[in-house]
């Protein structure tokens, strides 16, 4: 059985991205997005090299099945192309569309002005970075004591 902290800290993470999300909820709505849809375009970093198929499947924990099915969403809606990846011509990498980084830029303002942790000092924001970071370090937690 959990210990009640543990409990309380995995509600409270929870209950942040929820949050985060309904703040969204508007602006996904304007463009069709899902959750599924707006949290893969939220994983693509415009200043980033453009991500594998494979790399976002692993960033949104899910299959390839699933990962093509919300990218042809992305796709058929303008916001995304995918591409041959230049430097594996075997694989294939998803790139945001002028229209994909616009849409992309709105939600996740609109996500980040309403989440929880907007209404937290600049200080508080690097502390709980700090500690989900921690939390997300391989290795028993043990280890990390």
């Amino acid at each position: 059985m959990a210990a009640p902290e543990l409990a309380a800290a995995i509600a409270a993470t929870y209950h942040v991205w929820m949050r985060t999300v309904d703040a969204a909820g508007p602006a996904m709505a304007e463009y069709g997005l899902t959750t599924a849809t707006f949290q893969a375009l939220w994983l693509i970093d415009p200043e980033e090299p453009p991500p594998s198929m494979k790399a976002m499947a692993e960033r949104l924990h899910c299959n390839a099945p699933n990962l093509t099915f919300v990218a042809n969403q992305l796709i058929d809606r303008g916001l995304l192309e995918r591409a041959v990846d230049p430097n594996d011509r075997r694989s294939r990498v998803l790139t945001l569309t002028a229209k994909g980084r616009r849409v992309r830029d709105e939600v996740v303002r609109a996500a980040m002005e309403g989440s929880p942790p907007a209404a937290l000092t600049a200080v508080q924001q690097r502390q709980l970075t700090a500690l989900l970071n921690a939390a997300l370090e391989p290795g028993p937690a043990s280890d990390r004591a």
